[in-house]
């Protein structure tokens, strides 16, 4: 056995160890994780749907994970980030890994990444160590979010039978490319040679049938190969090899988007019937219990609070008409941080028109945008600070208290920018409600 210098016990020391054993957060390239997983010896036989997209990636996951659930498959499921702990990224049927699980999974990958002699990066460790952990528990089917992109993301190095493509749209183009060619390009990468991929982006860019043709992928587009159709108070499925009629909304929204993500799902599970057949019942229970906290999550009470993790201008888009959808509400105080290679200006522009006041808090990391960054992109999209439209906060939660205290209970909270900032948030709510 490696012996390790210094040696982690606990998940908190773990977890900081990983982040400082490579000089950068991001590293594009899998070279280095394929050198770890040789020495890994990883053996599994159930099939993996990967889960790419600028947008909507966390919610096709949720609503995959409760179908198949839902009909009785043992199901590992690999997301990020998480809100408030690590262990929400690893889940085998549908529970937290546990903090000792955990631990043991990096003592194994540490291990063999010290043989390896290579770096990793936090999100490339805690990969390999969700893989360990779900090929350990002899799951039917794993589900995976890729992090970043797809071609170069950690995920890839792990074959999916089926892979799936929410919406294309700009994010991380310092990686990923200034265009929604480039960017499709790269996503599309997660598409394997005679497997299924599913893309539910209406207005796809060419580089996705590129692709897919230039390996022979069977790719499904949505309004194509398969979509829904919205009835008075239920919805229908359509696809090429099956139909579901009268299903009703994800507990996620009954908005477009949502019902694009559950079509998506619906298609995915298309490709992978021959092996994990699912009933129709299957599909009402799983789309009723999906959960996917910090996706406009309303939680109860006056006045109303919004949770919603939206950070670039394609989600934030979303969020705004979510929010001009709610009736019943005098002002709205938005708590807002954000991390400085988001697009802000294209945020705040998109969404400025439904927030009255703007409780401004930076994010104390190296990524974090700073406040007065934030403010330049309000002031620039027409909010004057000297109105009091602007109000800027140390952090989030002393932003959100003000927020509380101001409001009566005819106003609305939203809370939104990053998982950072709905993270810390929840935190704090959870810690007020518990004592």
């Amino acid at each position: 056995m490696i012996e390790l210098t210094p040696k982690p016990r606990t998940l908190c020391e773990w977890l900081d160890y990983i982040e400082r054993i490579h000089p950068s957060n991001i590293e594009m390239g899998l070279d280095r994780l394929n050198l770890v997983k040789s020495s890994l010896n990883f053996s599994f036989s159930f099939p993996i749907i990967s889960v790419s997209g600028t947008n909507g990636k966390g919610s096709v996951c949720a609503i995959l994970e409760s179908i198949l659930s839902h009909a009785g498959y043992r199901v590992g499921c690999y997301t990020s980030p998480h809100l408030l702990r690590y262990n929400e990224r690893i889940r085998i049927d549908q529970k937290e890994a546990g903090d000792d699980e955990l631990c043991e999974a990096f003592k194994i990958i540490e291990a063999a990444r010290v043989n390896s002699n290579v770096p990793l990066t936090y999100f490339e460790f805690g990969t390999l160590a969700a893989m360990e952990l779900i090929a350990k528990a002899e799951v039917d089917i794993a589900i995976l979010e890729v992090g970043l992109g797809g071609r170069l993301d950690a995920v890839n190095i792990f074959d999916a039978e089926c892979a799936v493509l929410t919406n294309i749209d700009y994010d991380h183009t310092e990686y990923l490319g200034d265009t929604r060619e480039k960017i499709g390009f790269e996503k599309a990468g997660i598409f394997r040679s005679g497997k299924t991929a599913i893309c539910s982006d209406t207005s796809p860019p060419s580089s996705i049938s590129q692709r897919a043709i230039s390996i022979g992928s069977e790719l499904n587009f949505i309004g194509k190969h398969f979509g829904y159709l919205v009835k008075e108070s239920v919805w229908d499925y359509w696809g090429d090899s099956n139909r579901h009629y009268s299903l009703p909304y994800p507990a996620l929204g009954n908005t477009p988007h949502q019902l694009r993500n559950a079509s998506a799902c619906l298609a995915a599970l298309d490709g992978v019937s021959s092996t994990l057949p699912v009933t129709t019942n299957n599909i009402c229970q799983g789309l009723l219990k999906a959960q996917l906290p910090g996706r406009f999550q309303v939680l109860p009470g006056r006045p109303r609070i919004i949770l919603d993790v939206a950070h670039n201008p394609s989600a934030m888009h979303i969020l705004s008409t979510s929010l001009s959808g709610m009736v019943d509400y005098q002002k709205t105080y938005g708590v807002f941080a954000t991390l400085k290679d988001k697009d802000i200006d294209g945020v705040v522009q998109t969404i400025a028109s439904e927030i009255d006041v703007w409780l401004v808090a930076g994010i104390n990391s190296s990524r974090g945008a700073s406040s007065d960054e934030i403010v330049e992109a309000l002031e620039s999209a027409g909010v004057s600070k000297a109105n009091g439209s602007i109000l800027v906060f140390p952090d989030p939660v002393a932003a959100y208290v003000f927020a509380y205290k101001q409001s009566t209970i005819n106003d609305r909270i939203c809370v939104f920018g990053s998982f950072y900032v709905v993270g810390k948030v929840m935190e704090y709510l959870e810690q007020e409600k518990y004592g």
